[in-house]
Formats: C-alpha cells, sequence, structure tokens
C-alpha cells in the first residue's frame, strides 16, 4: 500500500482518489476550499466518461442526472433549427453508454461520495478542507501548505487546476495559462424550471427542452448560447461564450459575479424569446476563458499531473470532466501493484503514454467549435496521425465517445506485465465496451427537421468481462 497525496479535490482529484483508492492505495485530499460552495454550473458526462462512473457502482438517477437525447443547433435570431447531431441513444450507439447532463455540484458530490464511503473496495480517502497547498517536492516528495506544514507521501498527484503550482513542479518554470483567439469570455448561469413555467413568455423553454443540448451560435461575431437541463430536468443551466478582444480578466477574476444586464447586452439582438429566458436569471458567473499549450510531460519525480493540472480545457467539446475522470482511472489502474519509487517512476511513463497524446489532442481541439475544429489540423498533428485527425461534428463525436480508456489502461499494463490482471473488485458493475465504430448521421435544415439516428452496422452495446 502507498501513501498517496492528492492536491486538490475536484472532479480531476476524486477521481483519481476513487481509482487509487481501489488500486489499494491510502489516499488523503487537500483541498483549498470548504466544498461547500462549489460552482453553480452544469457540466456534460459523455459517454467515455459515463462508462467509467457506471462501472464503479454509480446509479445516475440517485445523483439527478439527466439522460441526454442528443444536440440541435439553432439560428439566434430566428430560432430555426440549421442542425442536429444524435439523437436518444445516438451517443450510446458510439460510446456503449448514455450520455448524462448533471449539475456539477450533483457530479461533485457523486465522486466524493465513491471516494470516501465506509463501503466498497479499499480505505475511505480522506479530504482535509481549507488546505492551500503553496508548494510542492517532487523529489522528497511532499506538499507544504500555506500555514507551513509539511506533509510527506509516497507520491503526489497535482489536481490543483489551471493555475497549477505542481505543474510548474514538474517542468521547473512558470506554466502561463493565455487567452484563447477565439472565445476568451464565459458567462454561466442556472435558471430553474420552475420559474420559466411561472412566466407564460418563457414557458415554451421547457417545452422544447426535451432533455437535449440547444446550441444557438452567431460565428461572424463568435457568441454561442449553449444549454440544457440537469438535476432531474428542474434546473436548466446556460453557458453563454463571447469573444471581447478589449477584455482584461486574470486570475483574480475567476467566478466574479456580475449583474444580469451585463450578459443581456452580450446577446441583446438574439431573438426577444431567447432574451426574456436569459433575463429570468438572478446569479450569473464571468470566467475568463484560458488555455495551456500541451505540456511535454506530465510527472517529475515523484509528482504526477491529473485534470486541469495537466491539459485545461475549454468547454467546447464538453469534454473537461471527462478528460479528469479518464485520467483518474488511468492512474489508479497503472499504479495496481505499485510498491517502490521504481514500480512509480515505471508507472508514471505508463500512465502518460495512455493519456497525454490523446488528451492534448482533446485539449487542441476544445478551442474553438465542432463545426470549426478543421482550422486547427497543424496543432494536433504532433499528438495524432493525420488520417485519425477529426474534421467535422460526426467524426470528433467518434473520436470522444468511441475511446475506451479502461482498456487502454489494461493493454498498456499487459505490455508492461503480461498476464496483468484487475483484482475483481475493481469495479462494482460489469464494464461496458465500446461497440463497433459507429458514424453519427448530422443533418443541416431550415426550420424544419426530422430527428436523426446514428448509422451503424451494429448498435448494440458491446459488454467485456475484465479478467
Amino acid at each position: 500500500m502507498l501513501h498517496i497525496v492528492i492536491a486538490g479535490a475536484g472532479i480531476a482529484g476524486l477521481a483519481a482518489a476513487v481509482s487509487l483508492r481501489r488500486a489499494g492505495h491510502h489516499v488523503r485530499l487537500y483541498e483549498q476550499s470548504s466544498l461547500n460552495n462549489e460552482v453553480g454550473a452544469a457540466i456534460t458526462i459523455p459517454p467515455n466518461a459515463s462508462r467509467i462512473l457506471l462501472a464503479w457502482g454509480v446509479r445516475p438517477q440517485d445523483w439527478g442526472f439527466v439522460l441526454a437525447e442528443g444536440a440541435s443547433g439553432y439560428d439566434p435570431f430566428t430560432m430555426e433549427k440549421t442542425m442536429d447531431f444524435g439523437s436518444k441513444g445516438s451517443a450510446e450507439a458510439i460510446g456503449g453508454a448514455p450520455m448524462y447532463l448533471s449539475h456539477r455540484v450533483d457530479l461533485h458530490n457523486c465522486l466524493q461520495w465513491l471516494a470516501t464511503r465506509e463501503q466498497g473496495p479499499g480505505v475511505p480517502a480522506k479530504i482535509h478542507r481549507q488546505s492551500n497547498v503553496a508548494a510542492f517536492d517532487p523529489e522528497a516528495p511532499s506538499i507544504t501548505l500555506r500555514n507551513g506544514e509539511v506533509i510527506h507521501a509516497d507520491l503526489i498527484v497535482g489536481a490543483d487546476g489551471v493555475h497549477s503550482r505542481a505543474a510548474e513542479a514538474v517542468l521547473q518554470h512558470k506554466v502561463e495559462a493565455i487567452a484563447p483567439q477565439h472565445s476568451n469570455i464565459c458567462y454561466r448561469f442556472l435558471i430553474p424550471a420552475s420559474v420559466l413555467e411561472e412566466d407564460p413568455e418563457t414557458r415554451h423553454w421547457n417545452i422544447a427542452n426535451r432533455s437535449r443540448i440547444r446550441v444557438f451560435s452567431h460565428n461572424d461575431t463568435q457568441r454561442r448560447l449553449v444549454t440544457y437541463a440537469c438535476r432531474d430536468n428542474t434546473v436548466h443551466n446556460f453557458v453563454g461564450l463571447i469573444y471581447d478582444e478589449s477584455a482584461r480578466l486574470d486570475a483574480e477574476d475567476w467566478q466574479a459575479s456580475v449583474k444580469v444586464d451585463e450578459i443581456v447586452d452580450r446577446f441583446k439582438d438574439f431573438h426577444p424569446d431567447i432574451v426574456k429566458v436569459i433575463r429570468k436569471a438572478k446569479d450569473v458567473k464571468r470566467w475568463p476563458l484560458l488555455y495551456r499549450y500541451p505540456l511535454k510531460t506530465w510527472h517529475k519525480d515523484m509528482l504526477v499531473l491529473v485534470g486541469d493540472a495537466a491539459h485545461p480545457m475549454l468547454p467546447h467539446q464538453g469534454q473537461g470532466g471527462a478528460q479528469s475522470i479518464e485520467d483518474g482511472l488511468v492512474l489508479g489502474i497503472s499504479m495496481l501493484g505499485a510498491r517502490s519509487r521504481n514500480d512509480i517512476e515505471s508507472r508514471f511513463g505508463i500512465y502518460q503514454d495512455v493519456r497525454r497524446d490523446r488528451a492534448s489532442v482533446i485539449q487542441i481541439l476544445s478551442n474553438i467549435g465542432q463545426d470549426l475544429v478543421q482550422q486547427l489540423q497543424n496543432e494536433v498533428l504532433p499528438y495524432l496521425d493525420k488520417d485519425k485527425i477529426p474534421t467535422d461534428p460526426a467524426q470528433i463525436q467518434q473520436f470522444n465517445f468511441g475511446h475506451d480508456a479502461i482498456q487502454a489502461a489494461l493493454e498498456a499494463m499487459r505490455r508492461h506485465e503480461p498476464g496483468f490482471t484487475l483484482p475483481a473488485n475493481f469495479f462494482d458493475e460489469k464494464v461496458v465496451g465500446v461497440p463497433p465504430k459507429t458514424v453519427l448521421a448530422v443533418h443541416r435544415t431550415g426550420a424544419s427537421l426530422p430527428q436523426c439516428g446514428s448509422a451503424t452496422t451494429d448498435t448494440g452495446r458491446a459488454a467485456v468481462e475484465i479478467s
């Protein structure tokens, strides 16, 4: 059993804690916040992540997850539908597991439960709240809290976000986050369905929802409004993306509260019905969208990175949380049976081999909407063969959803250690594999559009036994 310290108890830190606990290690997390005021926003849980959660025994209905029924694009000025990509079941046809929509707090609570509950495999992880990590020593290894306390462990996991001190300790120099060239400001807010229902002029938003992700885009002005339901369809999540050349945003603006009038002004020329809905918002947060180039390495000595510390992602692909869950899963599998310093160093190499190129591709493609990814081909080439680079929304969905992180980790471990098997209790439920390659049907149209499905020779779920 290794004694592991994780700096940060967000999605990435908690996913790593779940997996490392199940790998038989003792885990402590140090989180700067009290965890009582998690960000009021929602998050998608695509098949490449839901497959992992379901295998760990998560019951989506227990956490208010909404089953997604595809996505649609709309003209923001007329509200006419312009595109449908995916329908109910299409994400599952690609990735083998459903896609869910969740309030971020609900997903966070779910992962916290998995990591710390008394029942289940391994020793429950312990979370130390209001513990701000000020420094990392990869060689010791240890972390130093802001109060001066030094905490030692066998290995350290840096899950401390986009402004990561852990990443700086790995690279031995400051890592700058920069503003992207496309959207650089994100507005987030939630509106209860009951509030919209009370007003006849906004009630239509509830009727039209039906668990679909809706995207209102105006590419000429780099503005996009994305909305979907969460928490058992009782709350609508909104994300407003814009580009403001004059904006001067830095770490101090993170999660800044702004008046509703500010976001109304940003989208005031959108269809009046959209503006009326936006005006129902009560608590609007403005986030700076910050980007980092992919890192050359994710580990040094006994320190390894996960989540935004390794690969901060903009929201355009909806993969930030999913990639953090993939990181945690693979790190845990990589550390099964590790006991010595030499073991840890070799397993860090396995973890990076499985995760870095894939996460870097998605990190780059997340700089822009799925309909514009062809603009980033050259940036992706160092991490993916040219003939495998996705160039349109259908290929993006296949690349994102159709990846099996569990199988990728197992194959890497078996190259390192022939005959490697997972403990019987690493997963609570049978693991659902990825079906044969599926092509998502994307339809572009005017106002009228039939529901579309996915074209495939076999849409059955592929269940595999993990031995």
